[in-house]
């Protein structure tokens, strides 16, 4: 008698997706297409956006993404999402790291002590 293992049927397994709309080479120019920057695709701005890249996508493949599936697409060539930091234009930068290292921990709010906020009378 042969005994059979059933782990490997009780194994946890993901779940393999559909059936990629892209190429493996048509995968490797897009990120060749990305790398190379936006203005160099025909682009008017310097900014890579999702249905930016999507648009690309279709132009030149003629595969449709929907616009918030771009970024999974994105996710699987090794990309992640960037978003620039906001500052102010005329800020001054000396200021800014005096008030982050000194003003803002003096003001900020710090949890209380846990004898102090104690309501029982046992410590």
């Amino acid at each position: 008698m042969v005994r059979r293992s059933w782990s490997r049927w009780i194994a946890a397994k993901t779940a393999p997706g559909g059936v990629a709309k892209l190429s493996a080479n048509q995968q490797d120019e897009v990120v060749a297409l990305i790398e190379a920057g936006p203005l160099a695709c025909g682009f008017a701005s310097g900014i890579w956006t999702g249905p930016r890249i999507g648009e690309l996508i279709r132009q030149r493949f003629g595969v449709s993404y929907h616009n918030h599936h771009v970024p999974w697409v994105l996710h699987r060539l090794g990309f992640s999402v960037q978003r620039p930091r906001k500052r102010l234009a005329r800020a001054d930068r000396q200021k800014q790291e005096v008030w982050l290292k000194k003003r803002f921990p003096a003001i900020k709010k710090k949890p209380p002590n846990a004898a102090e906020s104690s309501s029982s009378a046992t410590k």
